[in-house]
């Protein structure tokens, strides 16, 4: 089978789009859905798309190579692939409004009506009008909400109203 341009560039750049759209999505915290698993999923067809346009233009990439600017730039990345490896993730730290979201987020529902200054019972039917399945006021809003950026964005709009 031969590795054409005419399939192997297109590959490329649609995987690109959705590694692209996914990831900023999913930095922000706004991904939704199925975008993180189609970020780690259909990541693979970005590798094999790259994969087939660098042999489909194995020359240009070799040029690439030979010269110094293209050294030093995947140099630059290789070298930050490596320390990705060993450099420590920071616990603490990042945002502090989104690390106040969480935390309201895995809080029980007993304690986001306090912060809310409404009644447990008012807040579950809330949510239960907002289409959450609540089952008990001592089970954390994450729970209620599920895994989706969405629903626990919705969720918090619907207490904090």
């Amino acid at each position: 089978m031969t590795i054409s341009r005419d399939w192997a560039t297109p590959l490329t750049i649609g995987a690109f789009l959705l590694m692209g759209v996914t990831g900023i999505l999913m930095f922000f915290h706004l991904d939704t859905g199925l975008n993180k698993e189609a970020h780690e999923w259909l990541g693979w067809a970005m590798v094999a798309g790259v994969v087939c346009h660098s042999v489909a233009n194995w020359a240009a990439f070799k040029r690439h190579l030979g010269r110094r600017s293209g050294q030093v730039i995947m140099g630059v990345f290789a070298v930050l692939l490596v320390a990705s490896f060993f450099v420590p993730k920071a616990e603490k730290g990042g945002n502090p409004a989104m690390r106040a979201g969480f935390a309201v987020l895995d809080a029980p529902v007993t304690t986001v009506a306090a912060l809310a200054k409404q009644s447990p019972e008012a807040v579950m039917a809330s949510l239960r009008a907002a289409g959450f399945k609540v089952e008990s006021a001592d089970q954390p809003l994450v729970s209620v909400t599920g895994p989706e950026r969405g629903q626990q964005f919705k969720a918090l709009a619907t207490v904090f109203h």
